[in-house]
């Protein structure tokens, strides 16, 4: 008979059923990059338009983040870094992040993830992303 105890609560699984939210995460996150190198966002009518470019016509760190990722799907390093240099920079690291994650999810070690100031940097980062690109004397490098 198996007694549960503090060591085992902090067993995670490991192998497939450990890393089963990171795979499905991937899995989800390839189909929606299969399907945007597919449908190109250049051409109207196939996603929406940004709220707040619509409302205030301001880019956000997100605005060209689409047609970036179609550019990066297609090994336009260039074209996606001129829609969105922020993406460009970030997207690698994203990867690697995941790959990580599943590393340690398979391996059945449960961490506590990233600490707290790696999110108020990255908003820090996104925010000041964002001023800078509606500022007109950087518009040339930074808008979409």
């Amino acid at each position: 008979m198996l007694v549960a105890g503090p060591a085992a609560a902090q067993t995670a699984p490991r192998g497939l059923r450990g890393a089963a939210a990171p795979l499905v995460l991937g899995a989800v996150t390839a189909a929606a990059t299969v399907y945007v190198a597919l449908v190109d966002p250049n051409r109207p009518g196939h996603y929406i338009t940004c709220p707040l470019l619509s409302l205030t016509g301001w880019y956000c760190a997100g605005c060209g983040a689409l047609r970036a990722t179609h550019d990066l799907a297609h090994l336009d390093v260039a074209g996606a870094w001129s829609m969105n240099p922020l993406w460009v920079l970030l997207a690698p690291l994203l990867v690697v992040g995941w790959f990580a994650w599943v590393v340690r999810a398979w391996r059945g070690r449960s961490g506590r993830g990233l600490p707290m100031w790696s999110a108020w940097v990255l908003l820090g980062v996104l925010v000041g992303y964002s001023v800078l690109r509606n500022v007109p004397a950087l518009a040339p490098w930074l808008a979409p």
